[in-house]
């Protein structure tokens, strides 16, 4: 029976895992030490009870740091966090009209979008047409531009109104 191809562990080559025959050393203190056999720096490393990691692989030759591994992988995952946290991710948000809308029926709607606007995300306008109304296309266009002028400088347009079967869609975004 075969085993599975072994997989390589993500992140950086510790102590033995490093094959180079010399690193560039970095020391605990930050001190760059200068180019020194990869034996030695791991007598090193060991000296202080600390780990030899190598930072950068593709260097030539490659550069190696004394530290506590489980901080430094811990910090590393402490900063990727940090980074999902401050990431938005924009929604579409979907707004559905009728060409023969009613005026408060669109003030409502106009309400939902600006809040949708401040919360960052875009808003997708569907304006559906059903049975003889496809015949009046004019009024469904006369809908979408009258939003898009009440809403004015707040955002940009990201497709103007256009045709998909039997509704107009037009898609809105914050400035």
């Amino acid at each position: 029976m075969r085993t599975g191809a072994e997989r390589e562990p993500s992140g950086p080559k510790i102590n033995d895992q490093i094959r180079a025959r010399d690193v560039r050393l970095i020391d605990e203190t930050g001190q760059n030490v200068g180019v020194v056999a990869r034996f030695d720096a791991q007598e090193r490393a060991n000296g202080v009870g600390l780990d030899l990691v190598e930072i950068s692989p593709d260097a030539e030759p490659p550069v190696c740091k004394i530290l506590d591994y489980g901080k430094y992988k811990y910090q590393e995952q402490k900063k990727a966090t940090e980074a999902r946290k401050s990431q938005k991710i924009v929604e579409i948000k979907e707004i559905k009209m009728r060409p023969s809308i009613d005026d408060h029926d669109y003030d409502v709607k106009i309400k939902a979008m600006r809040r949708f606007f401040e919360e960052g995300d875009k808003v997708k306008v569907t304006l559906r047409f059903r049975g003889r109304e496809m015949a009046h296309m004019q009024l469904g266009m006369q809908v979408l531009q009258r939003v898009k002028g009440e809403l004015g400088d707040t955002i940009k347009v990201e497709s103007e109104p256009r045709l998909e079967g039997r509704q107009m869609v037009m898609v809105l975004a914050p400035k």
